[in-house]
């Protein structure tokens, strides 16, 4: 192949593999290149010159030494090149099996196909392979509905694989120890299940009601649990360009969400028959979770992501809060760099006035309303810390919108920012009622002076006791109100 600034590294280990190792070991950046998500996501557009930039290597320099290596290997004995070539053909055949279990294939068949071709995976293979098949255009609605037989069919080598040991207070810590706390309520809730009877009968919901109503109130503390890998571990891999398996994850977390919502609700209205099938789904749906996220999901995020990574999403986790349990330890590490926008000092100039970061910060603080902002390139730039009626973490900070909203709302939220970049619309505003206050949300395009499309501000403001104000107030009369603090 002829080498260009434009050759893609997708094409340049297709048509030369080994060269895998020598990007690896020629530059400190390029070590992340042996994450097989990572390549199979960033691969395909990564060009050498954007590669020789990520580098700070000239980009000649580079070329020439790649030419340098590939005529060098071409002296190579025929072996190492054949064991390049079967590392590539692994992969394409566990790619292969992958597309088999979405055509139909007898799970059974392809796990005996598995044993043949391998006796370890790691949990980067099956994320590679997830990534893949969202590549090839096959649907996430797909990929969600097949994960569990992606994880059975490797589920006996994922078991052989080392768990990785973090200390206490470490993000992935939390989240272990949040698991055993989950599982256990989890077990409790299908031993009660089993205990209505079979057939489940009206007296044995009876009898079950108020442990059941306990300990799916103790479940619903896994909504904090999700949060925080939506919101803090989710956008770090995504930096890093590991987008499918969050993805696939979020919609399964949805799943649990809805189970949570309807076992509750049939355990109010009945019959016992119902309570016992959608708790069952529930409590299995929750358990297979758990399990992606210990062999899969947390390994493969310790492999990817840096110290620095960590440190932001344990810097992010309170915000959010935990499930269950409270991190326990005091995990430390090297912060590295800064994240955009703690500086403190000096003045900003704005068109009326001129203030300090810290009284920007204040000034939003105090705004009786959530404030958010994405720029021109859907991009989430900034959230106010005051006023909160939806989660928000230090985590969605760089991340585009589409990816902070769940499935079922992104076609909602791109219609809102095609309109606003195309000048067709302004404002779009909504309100709903959730846990009995009425919630008023907005939207609104900046624009600068000659109306160019500068993104979108979203203001979201409990309306609840505004819209119980009648008659007129002109005199100050803290007297008449509920608290000292009151307007």
């Amino acid at each position: 192949m002829e080498l260009t600034a434009k050759t893609t590294i997708k094409s340049l280990l297709k048509e030369h593999p080994y060269l895998l190792d020598f990007l690896i070991e020629y530059r400190p950046e390029y070590g992340k290149l042996a994450n097989p998500v990572l390549r199979a996501s960033l691969g395909a557009v990564a060009t050498l010159e954007m590669v020789a930039e990520m580098g700070n290597v000239p980009l000649e320099q580079l070329m020439s030494d790649i030419r340098s290596e590939i005529e060098r290997h071409a002296t190579e004995s025929p072996m190492e090149l054949q064991a390049h070539q079967a590392d590539q053909m692994r992969h394409e055949a566990l790619g292969g099996m992958i597309r088999d279990l979405h055509a139909g294939v007898d799970p059974d068949v392809i796990k005996r196909r598995f044993a043949e071709l391998i006796e370890h995976a790691s949990p980067s293979d099956i994320a590679a392979m997830e990534q893949t098949l969202v590549a090839e255009g096959m649907p996430e609605e797909e990929i969600k509905a097949m994960c569990d037989l992606h994880v059975k069919i490797f589920q006996e080598s994922l078991e052989m694989e080392q768990k990785p040991v973090v200390p206490g207070g470490h993000p992935v810590h939390t989240f272990h120890r949040e698991n055993e706390a989950l599982a256990e309520v989890a077990k409790r809730i299908e031993h009660e299940l089993a205990d209505i009877g079979e057939p489940p009968t009206a007296d044995g919901l009876r009898r079950q009601s108020d442990c059941l109503k306990a300990d799916l109130a103790r479940l619903a503390e896994i909504e904090k649990h999700y949060l925080r890998k939506e919101n803090e571990l989710f956008p770090a891999l995504e930096k890093h360009g590991v987008t499918a398996p969050p993805k696939v994850m979020w919609a399964i977390h949805d799943d649990v969400r809805a189970l949570l919502k309807d076992v509750r609700k049939a355990l109010e209205e009945g019959p016992a028959a119902t309570v016992v099938k959608e708790g069952r789904v529930l409590v299995k749906t929750i358990i297979d979770m758990i399990y992606k996220e210990e062999n899969v999901l947390f390994p493969l995020a310790l492999e990817t992501l840096s110290e620095g990574d960590w440190v932001r999403i344990r810097e992010g986790e309170a915000a959010i809060g935990y499930a269950l349990v409270e991190p326990r330890g005091a995990w430390k590490a090297f912060k590295g760099e800064v994240p955009p926008g703690e500086r403190k000092e000096g003045h900003i100039a704005l068109q009326t006035g001129l203030l300090t970061a810290e009284q920007i910060d204040l000034l939003f603080n105090t705004l009786p309303v959530d404030v958010s902002f994405v720029d021109e390139n859907d991009v989430v730039r900034f959230y106010s810390e005051g006023t909160r009626i939806f989660p928000r973490s230090p985590g969605i900070i760089g991340r585009t919108v589409q990816n902070c909203h769940p499935k079922a709302s992104v076609a909602v939220v791109q219609r809102i920012l095609d309109a606003f970049r195309a000048g067709e619309r302004d404002v779009a505003e909504f309100w709903i009622e959730m846990n009995e206050r009425f919630i008023h949300i907005r939207y609104f395009a900046l624009r600068d002076v000659e109306g160019a499309y500068k993104g979108v501000v979203e203001l979201v403001q409990d309306a609840t006791d505004v819209r119980r104000l009648a008659g007129e107030r002109r005199l100050l009369d803290w007297d008449v109100e509920s608290s000292p603090k009151g307007a």
